[in-house]
């Protein structure tokens, strides 16, 4: 299966969206309300329907940019917000984005990629990451019974992965997932080597 442009376009034409959790996950809304520097320059690659970037938005952070592979997220995020600047909703290929970021939000886009390129995106996200900046979020602590997306893993896995391009400062289990995922989730925070 390739993971391309067109097919994650249409699982959101065809509200195939089974991650999608219809609201800012409280790990990553818990870490945005500890953040008091409104001027971050803030990245979420596979942004999806961007329930983050909308909690940010709303807490007056404006530096934020949202990648994804589909359009259709995209513009139902301009709807909704249509004074948020256009040229940071990006649709393009994580791995062709350039520039630097203080913050990168990690929400289910490590698990939509093929675990082949998992190396290739910790070496990316050491790429974005300005001096300072960190990486934060979610990953799944679990394998999924059928072939992904999304795909599943395991710490012992991440560890090796993330440590060999990044500073792991946490990872582990995360405290306060949303029931359906209590214990099968680690929170994550890096930062650049």
């Amino acid at each position: 299966m390739k993971l391309s442009k067109e097919y994650w376009q249409e699982r959101y034409s065809n509200h195939e969206t089974g991650w999608d959790i219809g609201s800012a996950s409280a790990p990553l809304k818990e870490y945005i309300d500890g953040l008091s520097d409104k001027s971050l320059k803030i990245l979420i690659p596979g942004c999806g329907n961007a329930y983050e970037a909308a909690y940010l938005y709303e807490k007056g952070f404006i530096n934020t940019y949202l990648v994804d592979f589909a359009e259709a997220p995209l513009k139902a995020f301009a709807e909704k917000y249509p004074e948020f600047p256009k040229e940071q909703l990006i649709c393009n290929d994580f791995f062709n984005l350039e520039g630097q970021f203080d913050l990168i939000l990690e929400q289910t886009f490590f698990c939509a990629l093929d675990p082949a390129l998992r190396n290739d995106y910790c070496r990316k996200m050491s790429t974005l990451l300005a001096p300072k900046g960190k990486l934060v979020g979610l990953l799944f602590n679990q394998k999924f019974e059928k072939e992904g997306p999304p795909f599943g893993g395991f710490l012992e896995e991440y560890k090796p992965q993330f440590s060999q391009f990044l500073n792991i400062q946490v990872l582990e289990e995360c405290r306060n997932s949303i029931p359906p995922r209590a214990g099968k989730e680690l929170f994550m925070i890096c930062s650049e080597k």
